[in-house]
């Protein structure tokens, strides 16, 4: 290996990194990224505007109006417009849900009839939906105990759920986005950045260097990825401290696990912006090419905004081609489990990032070619 003539590539690779200032998007990409997204996503649902219609005006019609109105899920308006003007103010979104309470309620509850209530939620985004109704039958089915506790209603043989939640236990959104986040960031810009390496010389025509040079092929790549994965390897201790002090996301697991397989997922994303770097001749078709294949995957399967578990057909397939999905499961298990190197599928993942390092890196050296066409 030509120790000398590496060495001089990595330096005109530093110093062309810091007289085109990108060396400044190295760090300012992925902490706008976080901070962005890990303050902008939010998975959880609170004051949702409700729109209650009391045509009963009882006792127990107003101790149910009470429980919407003391709780931060549901911002309360009460009402007594007709059911036309008030699903016309869904229709303007002015309102996320209505709850009608039927004229007889107190009176049917009172003779121990059955009483039906009207729920009405926009269902435009349905997961958002779903929560909305969730919460509302939540409030209701409470209320309703309530009521029969006043009535001297035997509750005698009901089930009771104890339930707890882990590894989440305060159920914080930023503990479910931010690790999520990490393998986002490290994902996009290592690659964006790599992708410019080998296009850019080619616009240039200062491809010519390389291909008078001794150095192999293996070699040219290496001392062009080199500076980048240096430069981002301190991505991963400005992240941590990022999640940990910034968001307050508590870390469980081991650290030594979390850096390694942050540099092998480093050098895999590099990898992938070296072998679309490559393959193309222009810098912005790389830039294109690399967001494509980095962003799509990052969001809709690295299982951040939703399980892997759930995916079904294609889908489920799709999630598993990509690295993302493996190197996030190893984050939120040092973030928010703990179980480390004890899990069999934390060492399988390893070994699958470790497969695709060596897929992608051994690719670009088989498709570079040190000669004009």
């Amino acid at each position: 290996m030509k120790i000398n003539t590496i060495k001089a590539y990595m330096v005109k690779e530093f110093m062309e990194l810091w007289r085109t200032r990108l060396i400044v998007m190295v760090y300012l990409m992925p902490l706008m990224i976080v901070l962005l997204f890990g303050y902008g996503i939010r998975m959880d649902v609170s004051h949702a505007r409700i729109l209650i219609i009391d045509n009963d005006q009882s006792k127990y019609s107003m101790q149910l109006v009470s429980k919407f109105e003391h709780t931060k899920y549901f911002n309360a308006t009460i009402s007594q417009m007709s059911e036309k003007e008030a699903l016309h103010s869904i229709k303007q979104a002015k309102t996320d849900a209505i709850l009608i309470i039927p004229s007889s309620f107190e009176k049917r509850l009172l003779h121990g009839q059955k009483s039906e209530l009207g729920v009405f939620v926009d269902a435009a985004f349905p997961t958002r939906a779903t929560t909305i109704e969730s919460y509302i039958q939540a409030t209701i089915f409470s209320a309703a105990g309530e009521v029969a506790a006043g009535m001297g209603l035997q509750t005698k043989g009901t089930i009771v759920l104890n339930a707890r939640a882990l590894f989440n236990q305060a159920m914080r959104d930023e503990d479910a986005i931010v690790p999520g986040l990490i393998g986002l960031v490290l994902l996009i810009a290592p690659a964006i950045l790599a992708a410019l390496l080998i296009v850019k010389e080619k616009e240039k025509g200062t491809i010519f260097n390389f291909y008078a040079s001794p150095l192999s092929k293996g070699e040219f790549l290496l001392a062009k990825l080199l500076p980048i994965f240096l430069l981002h390897s301190v991505n991963i201790f400005i992240l941590f401290l990022i999640a940990v002090y910034l968001f307050e996301v508590p870390f469980r697991g081991s650290f030594m696990l979390y850096w390694l397989s942050s540099e092998l997922y480093i050098l895999i994303s590099l990898s992938i912006g070296m072998l679309i770097s490559v393959i193309t001749k222009r810098q912005i078709v790389a830039v294109v090419l690399t967001v494509v294949v980095t962003i799509l995957p990052g969001f809709l399967y690295s299982g951040m905004l939703m399980p892997i578990s759930s995916m079904e057909g294609e889908s489920y397939i799709e999630a598993h081609m990509f690295p993302v999905m493996y190197y996030n499961h190893i984050l939120y298990d040092t973030f928010l489990i703990g179980q480390g190197i004890d899990s069999s599928k934390i060492i399988l993942y390893l070994l699958i990032l470790l497969g695709f390092l060596l897929f992608f890196f051994t690719s670009g050296v088989l498709l570079l070619k040190k000669e004009m066409k």
